[in-house]
């Protein structure tokens, strides 16, 4: 039997994964996609169209085909190989060709707009209306209105675009994995801490290369070195590596599939009646359109770039005065930003670092969520998992129900890729009177514990940790009856705000008492130390704002403008990013061919939605600054209007109800310090 398409006889329902092979994945999904297409039949069989046997029923559609598609993807991401990858080129067109099926299906569509067109005259709550007109628009924004040979040649498109996301991101992740800085004489570790030493130590016995000393390009790895380490020469080597990946004219070349996809996704924009990609992406956002997302992100940059000239002055004199040098490389910046930063605000990741032991911080994160939202985390071993380092919760509430399951899954190893991210193995939904609880999860890249240490997180990590958990409860507290409106399943640039606002708390005290506490003797963080970190929040803000607006920029012009322009990826991404540019270029780099945000995750034209989400989290802290922290009625109001709505409504309507006004962007401009 297929353990994929039993019923889950697991705890909660949960995925078996010490069942599940990955002979089982194509099968499954093979036989799913053909319960689905019977699930729509029924629903076009229907002689008459209603709300409930056609909006809803086709809500609730495919479901199956959803858990084992979530499953299966989110392996592909934190724990693939040769083989998973394979089957991801092989299931990927299926499950688009079965996407295309649905949204491109003409009788489906008529049932559709038959409801749609009467829903002045049915009695519809507001989360059933935004439902209503999210069908009718996701079919006609996905060709439902096309010929039939513009829905032929949408279908090619959406086909190619699925292989070359995928083929971008097994590029990345192989120059990610393929690469070793590998260091023989100690000599060559100067400047690196204890620590940092050890973990290359243990990374190369892992590799095969005992006796030495091994780093990689994967975060943990890299970072630590490019900070600290006295070898300029292998700083600029280690660089060179990490921003060269997938642009050096090997069969791991991303460039060709760069074009390849922006020419697509401008094609397919085309023939849905927009003129270029933004367009169409922006329409459902709430920036609405590019030139509003162009000023926000310009008047950004009018105010930061000032300061981030300031700053890099700084930093050369300083590095002048200490080093001698005349003029600071891309490879030195973060070198010389750490010793600054120490000597200016006494505080440094090395003296943090021995507060944050990562089984502290989860505490601190689950004791910060049940503060706030009366929600509890019980370890659970018998949910099974997808690799030993994962770890799973039940999360319930103060009566005892069932809240959420939550992976956590903190380590980089050669199956995941890079970074730190949220996903769900089950949404959230009420189908008949039974409410699916949700099944969620955050992968991360954090400092892995050594033989003689356990995992003690930088502050940065800390507050990634915060962040993704962020995202985590926005899928947890979910509440609501339809799967597409819950959780998550939120305007692009409204997504952010629940990740960025929870971040806030690990820079209060009142937060971090709960959980900050030395490793060894169990002393809790100092309040001076506590206020070094608060100190040195705006440190470089003015160059870490322009660095995130060059991102959202080379993103705006890679969706915004005619893809035919861009014949060379290494000119283009020159141009773009003059404005913004603060340091040296460095010939030979290359950032696009391994911007996965964009080209393989889903941030094409909506990068800045970093930024914009930044204005709401900050104006929205403020409340909570002024009530407390911890104040139960204002953590209540966030929950019900931000966590649990989703997408019942619209964002702006959203914020509002809890802010009681619209977003300002004082707060933001107040916290970095540019104002």
């Amino acid at each position: 039997m297929n353990p994929l398409l039993d019923k889950f006889n697991t705890p909660f329902e949960t995925a078996p994964f010490d069942l599940i092979k990955p002979e089982h994945y194509l099968p499954a999904i093979q036989e799913a996609i053909k319960k689905a297409k019977e699930e729509i039949q029924e629903i076009k069989d229907n002689p008459v169209p209603t709300f409930e046997n056609t909006i809803v029923a086709l809500d609730q559609s495919g479901e199956k085909l959803n858990i084992i598609s979530s499953i299966f993807f989110n392996l592909n991401s934190a724990e693939t190989n040769d083989q998973i990858q394979a089957l991801a080129r092989e299931i990927s067109p299926l499950l688009t060709a079965h996407g295309n099926d649905i949204l491109l299906d003409e009788d489906l569509f008529t049932k559709i707009q038959l409801v749609y067109d009467q829903k002045e005259n049915l009695t519809l709550g507001e989360e059933q209306k935004t439902l209503l007109d999210k069908t009718y628009k996701s079919f006609v924004r996905n060709g439902a209105k096309l010929d039939v040979r513009q829905k032929e040649r949408l279908r090619e498109i959406d086909r190619e675009l699925s292989q070359l996301g995928l083929k971008f991101g097994e590029n990345v992740l192989a120059e990610t994995n393929k690469y070793e800085l590998v260091i023989l004489n100690e000599s060559d570790l100067a400047g690196l801490p204890d620590a940092v030493k050890e973990a290359a130590l243990q990374t190369a016995e892992e590799k095969g290369k005992p006796g030495n000393w091994v780093f990689t390009l994967a975060y943990p790895s890299y970072i630590p070195f490019m900070m600290y380490s006295e070898k300029r020469e292998l700083r600029r080597e280690l660089f060179i590596a990490s921003s060269t990946k997938s642009c050096k004219g090997d069969e791991l070349d991303n460039q060709q599939h760069i074009k390849d996809m922006l020419r697509l996704k401008n094609e397919r924009a085309n023939l849905l009646g927009y003129p270029r990609f933004s367009d169409f992406v922006l329409e459902e956002r709430m920036a609405k359109s590019a030139p509003k997302v162009m000023d926000f992100l310009h008047n950004l940059l009018e105010m930061a770039k000032p300061k981030a000239k300031e700053e890099i002055k700084e930093l050369e004199k300083f590095a002048k005065e200490l080093d001698g040098l005349e003029k600071i490389e891309k490879w030195d910046f973060a070198y010389y930003s750490e010793k600054l930063k120490n000597q200016k605000y006494e505080v440094s990741d090395e003296l943090l670092r021995p507060y944050f032991k990562l089984e502290n911080v989860i505490e601190g994160v689950f004791l910060t969520a049940e503060k706030l939202f009366g929600i509890h985390f019980i370890e659970n071993q018998n949910i099974p998992k997808y690799h030993p380092e994962v770890t799973t919760y039940e999360v319930i509430d103060t009566e005892g129900n069932h809240v959420a399951v939550f992976y956590a899954d903190f380590f980089p190893r050669a199956g995941k890729r890079n970074g730190a991210w949220m996903t769900s193995f089950r949404g959230q939904k009420t189908v008949e009177g039974k409410e699916f609880r949700p099944h969620v999860s955050i992968v991360c890249n954090f400092t892995k514990p050594t033989k003689t240490k356990p995992s003690l997180l930088t502050f940065n990590e800390v507050t990634t940790l915060f962040h993704e958990f962020g995202h985590a409860l926005h899928g947890m507290l979910a509440q609501g009856n339809y799967e597409s409106l819950t959780g998550t399943s939120v305007y692009w640039d409204f997504v952010e705000l629940p990740s960025q606002i929870f971040e806030n708390w690990s820079y209060e005290k009142e937060c971090l008492d709960l959980f900050a506490k030395h490793y060894e003797t169990e002393e809790i963080i100092p309040s001076e130390l506590i206020q070094k970190i608060k100190n040195a929040a705006n440190f470089q803000q003015g160059y870490q704002t322009v660095r995130q607006i060059s991102f959202g920029l080379l993103d705006m012009a890679y969706h915004g403008t005619d893809p035919s322009l861009n014949s060379d990826v290494f000119s283009f991404e020159k141009e773009i990013l003059k404005p913004t540019a603060l340091l040296p270029e460095v010939e030979g780099t290359l950032m696009s061919t391994s911007f996965s945000h964009i080209f393989q995750g889903g941030y094409a034209a909506g990068y800045y939605s970093y930024k914009w989400a930044e204005v709401l989290d900050a104006d929205a802290f403020e409340m909570f600054l002024e009530k407390g922290i911890f104040d139960r009625e204002t953590a209540t109001s966030f929950k019900e209007n931000i966590l649990s709505a989703g997408g019942k409504e619209h964002p702006t309507v959203l914020y509002k109800r809890f802010r009681g006004r619209d977003p300002k962007p004082d707060a933001l401009l107040k916290r970095a310090g540019l104002v």
